[in-house]
């Protein structure tokens, strides 16, 4: 990895974030302009919010001049933080000048960790969002289409059943959303009918008829 790729995946994590972030950027200080490895921008609560991030791809420890030089920029352009990465570690003057300050001195592999969680519940709402939207076009097929192509099964029979894969999927989701990994699955029955003879009969999932008619 260059220090051109450190720096597109600095901006890809903030990305996945949902937030803003655009690699090589010229910002306007009060006193001059200042080329930005990557300008972070975001909207909350009613506040637009702006982050400078310098990205240090060396073999050296990050001395405190460029945390000095970090918050004098962070200063010029009234951004709200000013963020410095570096995968190999900072100089013990540079995270004291750091400290009680709105310059934070991280790695990205250390961003990744704290942000995981946060991460992990962004994509599952979006999943959850999806989700709904196929909830409400399955149930805009009429019953007998459904029933035509294989989305449920006819009444009194026991088959493949889109109702109950959609009612798994939300209870996947309620489960990673409160953090209860990892996920054990024993009302998919239905579901297994369709899927291949291997998994079916593994015994990880149980198929039961007179479940399957509850769910249809």
């Amino acid at each position: 990895m260059n220090w051109k790729d450190y720096q597109e995946e600095a901006a890809g994590f903030f990305r996945n974030l949902g937030l803003d972030a655009q690699t090589d950027v010229t910002t306007k200080g009060v006193r001059t302009t200042h080329d930005v490895d990557v300008l972070v921008k975001s909207h909350h609560a009613g506040f637009d919010v702006t982050w400078i991030v310098e990205c240090k791809h060396w073999k050296t420890k990050v001395s405190k001049l460029h945390v000095l030089a970090l918050r004098e920029i962070v200063a010029d352009t009234g951004a709200d933080r000013g963020i410095l990465l570096s995968e190999i570690g900072f100089q013990s003057g540079a995270i004291e000048a750091a400290s009680l300050t709105n310059v934070l001195v991280t790695s990205l592999a250390e961003a990744r960790v704290k942000s995981e969680h946060d991460i992990n519940a962004m994509r599952l709402r979006d999943l959850y969002d999806r989700l709904e939207a196929c909830r409400e076009c399955y149930w805009e097929i009429p019953k007998g289409a459904r029933i035509e192509h294989g989305l449920r099964p006819d009444v009194g029979d026991c088959g493949y059943s889109g109702s109950t894969v959609i009612s798994a999927v939300e209870d996947l989701l309620a489960r990673g959303l409160r953090g209860r990994y990892p996920f054990t699955i024993d009302t998919m029955g239905c579901i297994a009918l369709k899927l291949p003879g291997a998994v079916a009969s593994s015994g990880q999932l149980q198929i039961g008829r007179a479940s399957c008619r509850e769910r249809v």
